[in-house]
Order: C-alpha cells, then structure tokens, then sequence
C-alpha cells in the first residue's frame, strides 16, 4: 500500500466531519470510491489530485496548489487537518 493510499483511508475515514479551508469556511466531504465531494460545492475532487498535492506538502497555503489539483481549498484543508497528516508533515 502506498503513502497515498494510506492518507486516502484516512480521509474516506473522516467523511462527514468539521473541516476548514485556509480561511476558515467550514465543510465535510462524503467520499464514493476515488472521489471526494465535498459540501460546499458541485463538483467532485479525485484521489489523483490528492495524491498530486501529496508530493507538495506541506503548502503554506492552497495558492502553490491551484494550478494543480482541483478544489485546492479542500484538498489543502484536508492534508492540512491534524486528523489527516498526524506529524507526518
């Protein structure tokens, strides 16, 4: 099992709880096999661009991820919450 798919399972755990973007807006996420939707928004988010931020972390913010990954608020809340990274980044 890759890093990745480690973190994924640690996201897939987590869905439907409290996360925040960088400025504080909150959301949950419900995730259906590769993807990740989120509550504040139509569009989905794939685990490839999770794994594509992956190789960046840790990002000071969702801007050195935005031409990317899709959704970069939500990717970078999520890599960025303490439930997700534990200390690894």
């Amino acid at each position: 099992m890759t890093n990745a798919d480690i973190i994924w399972r640690r996201i897939a755990a987590l869905q439907g709880e409290r996360f925040e973007t960088k400025t504080g807006k909150e959301f949950t996420f419900e995730v259906s096999g590769n993807v990740f939707i989120p509550s504040r928004t139509e569009y989905h988010i794939s685990k490839g661009d999770f794994e594509t931020a992956l190789e960046h972390v840790p990002l000071d913010g969702p801007g050195e991820i935005s031409n990317l990954v899709r959704g970069s608020a939500y990717v970078w809340g999520v890599l960025h919450d303490k439930r997700v990274r534990k200390q690894e980044w």
